[in-house]
């Protein structure tokens, strides 16, 4: 009587265990199809802000067998994502997928479906970057402090760096930008401000010019080259740099110009200007690289190529230079550099740039400290190369 009486639980019991072992397979192919679903998402609104998202995931979502309204299936798609850690973050795409599953075996317990569900959060890399510190271990490898006010309209900052203070926000300082990303951690958030999220332990990304070189050169066209006065200069070699004094109004003609060892020194009320313009860093003799000292009060108006070898690239530090070589952009407001800052092997400091956020700077430097204003916009209608690739990554 015991036997007959304890039976039906027992057959039930083990009725639930093979059917728990069928869910369990479910929720684990829900969980992949809620995976690639919301990364697939938050990719297409990396790319291209596009917020018709659902379509996106339930697209994939549908490949993996779960087709939102179909058998009770439903498959809820939010950006940003409603419930976790990521709620404030705009870039997150948050996927929900549930679907009811029938009792087989443990039916004799309960007649009632169980609900299978899967949650998955995916973030974009916010856009593309326009400021990109390429250290891999330095402590700082971008910072601001102080009062400075670094803005990035509608683009990124990102750093290399795996260092647990990758970037470095003190003080007073402010970031703001579409979005911020690093390898390894951040030192100050508070102060840090963006539309699309910051996001840590993320993979680096790719020097953009790493396969770009510039054309050969030799001999000297210019020695110690300095004015006072104005004058119009043509493409070559300048050894010893170029020294811009009070009073200098200097045009160059479109091509490229060498700054073979020395520097470029642009000083109070001095002016530069040039259309198609690269400038290069370099040194004949393998030490002594150029480097450049721009300081307040001069103006600096250049324009990159728009083709040839160097097109995109107005400042080009050569590869070979010392890592941490110096190079101070401080021309404030008066400070345009459109195209490509490259100096993979440069330790920058900047301030400058438009504040109207309708410029095309992009920085791409060893290290970078922002010291005063500092304003970065991609409005570049494909002069630069883009930095960073656009995709997502899951973060819940």
């Amino acid at each position: 009587m015991i036997g007959a009486l304890v039976m039906p639980m027992l057959v039930g019991l083990v009725g639930l265990a093979t059917d728990i072992g069928l869910w369990s397979y479910t929720h684990q192919t829900m969980q992949g199809a809620a995976d690639s679903s919301a990364v697939t998402a938050a990719t297409a609104y990396a790319a291209n802000n596009d917020d018709n998202l659902a379509n996106e995931a339930n697209a994939v979502a549908s490949s993996y067998g779960f087709r939102n309204g179909s058998g009770g299936t439903t498959v809820t798609v939010n950006r940003p994502p409603v419930s976790g850690a990521h709620t404030s973050m705009q870039n997150a795409v948050e996927v929900i997928i549930t679907q009811p599953e029938n009792r087989y075996f443990s039916a004799i317990i309960s007649s009632q479906p169980v609900v299978v569900s899967a949650r998955a959060v995916a973030a974009g890399n916010g856009g593309q970057a326009c400021v990109l510190a390429l250290n891999g271990s330095a402590s700082g490898a971008i910072s601001a402090q102080g009062s400075t006010n670094a803005v990035l309209n509608g683009c990124s900052l990102f750093a290399n760096s795996y260092n647990g203070t990758a970037l470095t926000d003190g003080g007073n300082a402010t970031i703001s930008a579409l979005s911020v990303g690093v390898v390894g951690g951040i030192s100050g958030t508070s102060n840090i401000k963006t539309t699309q999220g910051v996001t840590t332990g993320d993979s680096p990304l790719a020097d953009p010019y790493a396969g770009v070189s510039y054309p050969p050169y030799s001999g000297c066209d210019q020695s110690n080259f300095s004015a006072t006065t104005t004058a119009t200069l043509q493409p070559g070699v300048y050894c010893g740099g170029m020294a811009l004094n009070a009073g200098a109004n200097i045009t160059l003609s479109p091509g490229v110009y060498y700054l073979d060892q020395g520097s470029l020194s642009v000083n109070g009320r001095a002016t530069l200007t040039g259309t198609g313009v690269t400038l290069v860093f370099t040194s004949s003799s393998g030490s002594n690289y150029a480097t450049a000292a721009v300081n307040g009060g001069g103006t600096v108006n250049l324009t990159a190529p728009t083709s040839g070898p160097t097109a995109g690239i107005v400042i080009f530090g050569d590869r070979n230079m010392p890592t941490g070589t110096s190079f101070e952009f401080g021309g404030g407001s008066s400070q345009a550099l459109t195209g490509a800052i490259y100096v993979p092997k440069g330790a920058v400091t900047f301030a400058g740039g438009t504040s109207s956020g309708n410029g095309c700077t992009q920085l791409v430097a060893d290290t970078i400290t922002f010291t005063g204003s500092s304003n970065f916009a991609l409005n570049c209608n494909g002069l630069t190369k883009p930095i960073g690739s656009q995709t997502a990554k899951l973060v819940e």
